[in-house]
């Protein structure tokens, strides 16, 4: 199911009951995490707000500011237009693994699944209401002149606040040691130099004045790589930044796809409608026609690094102030009706955890394509997604947990996971104290744990130096003589199923 802006979500949130309204002025700075913090951490994660009447510095912003949209299993369905998840991850998963068919049967409902794709390639308007208002700033300064200085904030008279900048959009200020206010559900589009290719990642924003901002991408990232080019090359760097639009562009834009692949088509994919995209106002980058919002600009290569941070970050720890690009807004457009989208991270469980597990959830297959021997796939709300991640198999040969500790952490952002549990096949991933109970009943700490060292989220406070860290797994699964276990593996205590059967019917309950 296509939504044609983030206001058309709202709306379907607020019938279907799963919308807060909050009528009365909150504060952009630190009130609405609050309030939204409360309620993400509410059994099954709450509902979703929207607050009508978001403050900046005392004055109502003309945007509402709606969180927490994604924080739920139903939600993240409903912005798929599936009964659940799982349907999803089924129907791709029947795609990914489809094999020439044997039969007309076969060949009808290959058939159906192709005619599914035929949404998804993007494709090129020539306008849309991501442009009803425009607001182009002043040209930028040629290489041979200064760059300006930034605006005194103590003087609101040097502060460009022309509707639309970056000054009266309700930009959050989440926690209290936060280094300013930060775009936190941003939809970043860049484009490599060399071969063309687009990318949709999400990286925070930090605001630094009304038209300047630091941009969070991480070394690991494509962003970066992109921007390594830049830098070589010595020309600007295009940026565009959107926000809003179908709820589908956040998702895909943190989804684990590899480098080169267009996430715009699984957002065609998922919605099931071709997302429309149109030229930028100041380069060539192209965004969604029906954004909320667009910030355009660049990275100049030959300005020098700013320091971006703190920020309280999904660690559950501020991410300290480190040294990144610096984004130059030249134009902001937006939509009449705009909403504004955010969330907020910290301390787990958090909206993102529904949407890293849907994630999840909807690339097992992928997965199961290189190691078949692989059931399921969980990533713990209290990891903060890739510190752990539990994993269960039907295996069949000595060592093969070792196999799948290396083969995941050679797979994408997979590379970043601290703590690996591997468990047998008909252990539930998904249930922490299961996987705890074999984890500590089924291994020898010294025979069945190995560690080694990688590469590691540069968010990751614990680490000693940044971006570089060890790793650690654990063979939860039965052992085998050919591990070098000689002894017998005993049974797991279980009633017998008969027994079970005729006390429920003495008890009037379940088996």
């Amino acid at each position: 199911m296509a939504f044609e802006s983030f206001g058309d979500w709202i709306r379907h949130l607020d019938a279907a009951g799963e919308l807060i309204r909050i009528p009365q002025p909150v504060a952009t700075e630190l009130e609405i995490t609050e309030i939204a913090d409360r309620e993400m951490k509410k059994p099954g994660g709450g509902k979703a707000l929207l607050f009508e009447k978001p403050t900046i510095n005392g004055v109502v912003s003309p945007f509402p500011v709606a969180i927490n949209t994604l924080g739920s299993w139903k939600r993240m369905a409903m912005s798929m237009g599936a009964a659940s998840v799982d349907a999803v991850a089924a129907e791709l998963g029947g795609l990914v693994k489809a094999k020439p068919p044997g039969s007309m049967k076969e060949a009808m409902k290959l058939l159906g699944l192709a005619l599914d794709l035929r949404h998804a390639r993007p494709k090129t308007v020539s306008t849309g209401r991501c442009k009803d208002v425009v607001h182009r700033f002043d040209a930028p300064p040629s290489r041979t002149e200064p760059w300006p200085a930034a605006p005194d904030w103590r003087n609101p008279a040097t502060l460009d606040t022309r509707p639309p900048t970056l000054l009266n959009i309700p930009i959050l200020r989440c926690w209290p040691l936060d280094g300013g206010r930060f775009v936190t559900l941003p939809c970043v589009v860049t484009q490599d130099p060399d071969t063309g290719a687009r990318n949709l990642g999400m990286y925070r924003i930090q605001v630094y004045d009304d038209r300047t901002t630091g941009v969070h991408w991480q070394l690991q990232k494509v962003a970066a790589r992109h921007g390594r080019r830049y830098y070589e090359t010595g020309k600007r760097m295009p940026v565009a930044i959107f926000l809003g639009g179908d709820p589908m562009f956040p998702f895909a834009a943190t989804a684990p796809l590899p480098d080169g692949l267009d996430e715009f088509l699984l957002a065609g994919y998922l919605r099931k409608k071709a997302v429309e995209m149109v030229k930028c106002e100041t380069s060539d980058l192209q965004v969604p026609a029906e954004a909320d919002f667009v910030i355009e600009g660049y990275v100049d290569p030959v300005e020098p690094l700013r320091m971006e941070g703190p920020f309280g970050d999904h660690t559950g720890y501020y991410t300290l102030p480190e040294p990144y690009p610096v984004f130059h807004v030249t134009a902001i457009t937006h939509r009449r009706d705009a909403v504004y989208p955010a969330t907020i991270v910290g301390i787990p469980p958090m909206e993102d955890f529904y949407i890293g597990a849907a994630s999840v959830k909807l690339f097992l297959p992928v997965f199961q394509m290189n190691f078949p021997e692989i059931v399921d796939i969980a990533l713990p709300a209290e990891g903060t997604f890739h510190n752990l991640v539990f994993v269960s198999i039907r295996k069949t040969y000595p060592m093969q947990a070792y196999k799948i500790m290396h083969g995941l952490w050679g797979m994408g952002q997979m590379m970043f996971t601290k703590y690996i549990v591997v468990v047998d096949h008909d252990v539930d991933v998904h249930n922490t104290s299961e996987v705890l109970f074999h984890l500590f009943a089924d291994t020898d700490p010294q025979r069945d744990s190995l560690v080694t060292r990688g590469p590691a989220d540069v968010l990751d406070h614990s680490t000693t130096q940044i971006g570089i860290g060890s790793k650690q797994g654990f063979d939860a699964t039965r052992k085998l003589a050919g591990e070098g276990f000689p002894r017998e593996w005993p049974p797991l205590i279980r009633m017998d199923p008969a027994v079970r059967e005729r006390v429920a019917a003495i008890l009037g309950g379940k088996a």
